[in-house]
C-alpha cells in the first residue's frame, strides 16, 4: 500500500466508519491506526511500524496471525462449498465435525451446540435458551437472570445488559430492567484489606444467595460468569468462588452460564476452563474468539443432555425449535474452527500456554516495583496491571489524566501493543508466544509506564 492509499484509507474510515468505543472528542482529529499486514505475533502499520501484538487482536489470535495453512484450509472450503441453508434439517461436514469435537472436549454432558456469528450472539441465545427451558418445564416464572458488576458479556441488546461494565452504557436505552440483575464482581484487589480469600469468598456467595431470596428463587432463571473476568479487569476470583456459585444455584434450581468467550481455546492452557482449571460443571458454556483464532467469525452455545431433553420436545402440535441464524454452523467458519484444533494440537499450544503463562506472570511482578502499578494479576495468558495515584489508598487518577492511553502510546513507541482500559493496561497476547517475547512486552511496559511517571 502507498503512502498515498494509505492516507485514503485513513480518510475514508475517519469519514464513514463507526468504530466500536469511539472517543468522540479525539477521532475526527486523530483517526484510526491502519494495520496493514499481520505475521505470526507481529502487525505492522502504515507508518511501517512493526509492532509486537500483546493483546492477540482482541483476546482471540490464539495461534498467530497470518497462517498459511488456515487460508489455504479456509480457500478449500470456499471451492467446495461457502455456504448453504441451514435451516430445514439441513447441514455440513464441517458443522458436524465441529459439533461432535466440541462435545467430545466440553466438560460434562455439554454435547449439543447452538452456532453463533461471535460471542454477544452466543450470550444472547444462551439467555433466549435459558427461558425457554423453564417454559417447556411449566415454570413460566423462572426468568430473572444474575450476573455481575464489571462483567463484559457482549454489545448486543440483551449482552450489553447482562454486561456489568455500566459506564459502557451511559445514555443507552436499556431493556430488561427486571430481567437481568448484578451482583459484585470478584475482586481480589478492592476487597478490604483485613479481610482474608476465605473470607472474601465467603462474602460474595452470601450476597449471591441473598440477592436470589430477594428476587425469589422461583423467579431466578440463570447465574452468568466468566471463570476469569476480561474485559473488566481480568479479576481473578478468590479460591473456590466458583464452584460455590454453582453449588448456590444447584440448590435452587438454576443455571449455571460459563461465558467462555475469552478462557477458552488455550488462554488459561485448557481447552475450557471451568472444569478444568475451576472445577465446576456449567449448564451452558458459551464461546467464540480463540474458537477460530479470529480467522472466521464463529460463536457456539453448548447446552447440556438435560437442557437439550426438555427443549427438544415438540411445545405444541406442528411447533418446531424457532430459533435460528443465517449463518448457523457456516462450513468456512467451522473448517476454520477445525483447522485451529488442529494447529493447537500438533503445536502443543495448550501446554505453552501454560508453560509460559507462568513465566509471563513472574515476569511481569517486577512492574509493581514501579510507584504507580498498584497491582499486577491475571491467570494463564491473560493480565492486567492497574494504575495508581497512591498505592496505599489504591486511588486511581483523574479522567483527565488519560494514564491508560498515555502509556498504551509510549508502548507503540516501544513496539508493542497493549490495551488501555482507563487506569488499567491489559495483556492477553497470542498462545504461541515465546519467553523472549514476554521479556520484550514487560520491557517496553515498564519503560512506558517509567515514561509516563515521570512526565
Amino acid at each position: 500500500m502507498t503512502k498515498t492509499d494509505a492516507n485514503s484509507a485513513w480518510a475514508k474510515d475517519r469519514n464513514h466508519v463507526l468504530h466500536p468505543y469511539t472517543d468522540f472528542s479525539t477521532f475526527k482529529e486523530e483517526g484510526s491506526q491502519v494495520i496493514e499486514t499481520a505475521k505470526g505475533m507481529y502487525v505492522t502499520d502504515t507508518d511501517g511500524r512493526k509492532l509486537l501484538d500483546g493483546i492477540a487482536g482482541l483476546w482471540c489470535v490464539n495461534i498467530g496471525h497470518g497462517r498459511r495453512e488456515m487460508a489455504e484450509a479456509i480457500s478449500d472450503q470456499v471451492l467446495k462449498m461457502q455456504y448453504y441453508n441451514p435451516f430445514g434439517h439441513s447441514t455440513s461436514e464441517p458443522a458436524a465435525e465441529l459439533g461432535y469435537w466440541l462435545a467430545s472436549h466440553a466438560p460434562g454432558s455439554l454435547n449439543h451446540v447452538y452456532y453463533t456469528t461471535g460471542g454477544s450472539t452466543a450470550n444472547d441465545a444462551a439467555i433466549r435458551l435459558v427461558h425457554y427451558y423453564f417454559t417447556m418445564r411449566g415454570q413460566h416464572r423462572k426468568k430473572k437472570i444474575i450476573s455481575r458488576n464489571d462483567a463484559y458479556h457482549g454489545s448486543t441488546y440483551v449482552a450489553a445488559e447482562l454486561t456489568g461494565i455500566h459506564a459502557t452504557k451511559n445514555s443507552f436505552d436499556k431493556v430488561a430492567e427486571n430481567l437481568i440483575h448484578h451482583v459484585s464482581a470478584a475482586n481480589m484487589y478492592a476487597k478490604p484489606q483485613d479481610m482474608s480469600e476465605e473470607a472474601y469468598c465467603d462474602f460474595l456467595v452470601q450476597e449471591f444467595e441473598t440477592r436470589i431470596q430477594q428476587l425469589g428463587p422461583d423467579n431466578c432463571a440463570a447465574f452468568i460468569a466468566e471463570p476469569v473476568m476480561g474485559a473488566g479487569g481480568v479479576l481473578v476470583a478468590p479460591k473456590g468462588y466458583h464452584r460455590r456459585m454453582w453449588e448456590v444455584c444447584k440448590r435452587h434450581d438454576m443455571l449455571y452460564i460459563a461465558d467462555e468467550v475469552v478462557t477458552a481455546f488455550g488462554r488459561l492452557g485448557a481447552w475450557f476452563a471451568s472444569e478444568d482449571v475451576f472445577d465446576y460443571q456449567p449448564d451452558i458454556l458459551v464461546s467464540a474468539k480463540g474458537v477460530t483464532s479470529g480467522y472466521i467469525p464463529l460463536g457456539v452455545t453448548l447446552i447440556s443432555d438435560e437442557i437439550y431433553d426438555v427443549i427438544s420436545r415438540p411445545q405444541c402440535e406442528g411447533g418446531v425449535f424457532s430459533m435460528g441464524l443465517t449463518y448457523f454452523g457456516h462450513p468456512v467458519a467451522c473448517t476454520a474452527a477445525l483447522k485451529n484444533i488442529e494447529i493447537m494440537e500438533t503445536e502443543g499450544l495448550l501446554a505453552n500456554s501454560r508453560d509460559v503463562g507462568s513465566y509471563f506472570h513472574e515476569a511481569a511482578q517486577g512492574l509493581t516495583d514501579l510507584d504507580i502499578v498498584g497491582d499486577v494479576r491475571g491467570h494463564g495468558l491473560m493480565l492486567a496491571v492497574d494504575l495508581v495515584a497512591d498505592k496505599a489508598t489504591k486511588e486511581g487518577f483523574p479522567v483527565t489524566s488519560q494514564m491508560g492511553a498515555r502509556v498504551f502510546k509510549k508502548c507503540i513507541e516501544n513496539g508493542v501493543v497493549v490495551r488501555p482500559v482507563g487506569d488499567r493496561i491489559v495483556l492477553s497476547p497470542p498462545i504461541i508466544i515465546s519467553k523472549d517475547e514476554v521479556n520484550t512486552i514487560v520491557s517496553a511496559l515498564h519503560s512506558a509506564i517509567t515514561d509516563v511517571s515521570n512526565g
